[in-house]
């Protein structure tokens, strides 16, 4: 029973993550709804996200002490260390990234403000680098934890960020117009892009 319970606040959790973050990535949409206040609710709403994003990584760890009965194996075929390994191996560029783009965004990360101005650093080679790099990170609790069925729920994430990221876009497009469309074409979003000189 815990297990099911378990489970149950782990997808709502991620469903809720999801809406408050597409909510707390569009305060031009909703500034022309509500006004000037809606930067100050976008920050609350990507507080509120974080608070459902925390919650999931404490189902993940709960999952480990209450797992589900499925007919996959509770934990992958080869030794924890391996797993260990493989999340190190993962999580160390993905969190450097993440922080990367944190840091370049700068107060942006957690608050969207009118007056803030297009980012630059590693923002000149890819447009969401924070989410190119979080989106791995429930994979890396999955392994540190060993859990097959965890590593297969983690796939969830991707479709997710996706939803986050082009909401996001949308937004800038709106707050920016035309030089986050010319920044937008000549970037990638999650990985840069490569062109040959001729």
């Amino acid at each position: 029973m815990i297990a099911w319970i378990n489970f149950a606040v782990l997808v709502f959790a991620s469903l809720f993550f999801l809406y408050f973050y597409v909510l707390s990535v569009s305060p031009a949409a909703r500034e022309r709804l509500i006004g000037p206040a809606a930067y100050q609710a976008c920050a609350r709403d990507r507080l509120i996200a974080g608070g459902f994003e925390f919650i999931t990584v404490f189902n993940y760890v709960a999952y480990f002490f209450f797992p589900l009965n499925t007919p996959l194996p509770q934990t992958f075929p080869w030794p924890w260390w391996v797993s260990a390994l493989l999340a190190v191996a993962l999580g160390v560029p993905t969190v450097y990234l993440m922080v990367l783009g944190m840091r370049h965004a700068g107060e942006e990360t957690m608050r969207p403000k009118k007056e803030h101005r297009l980012y630059s650093g590693i923002y000149e080679k890819i447009r969401h680098p924070q989410a190119a790099g979080e989106v791995w990170g429930w994979l890396v609790i999955a392994l540190f934890l060993h859990s097959p069925f965890l590593a297969i729920y983690s796939l969830v994430y991707f479709p997710i960020f996706l939803i986050m990221s082009w909401a996001e876009e949308h937004d800038l497009i709106l707050r920016y117009g035309e030089s986050y469309a010319r920044y937008h074409r000549r970037t990638g979003a999650f990985f840069p892009h490569f062109r040959m000189e001729n």
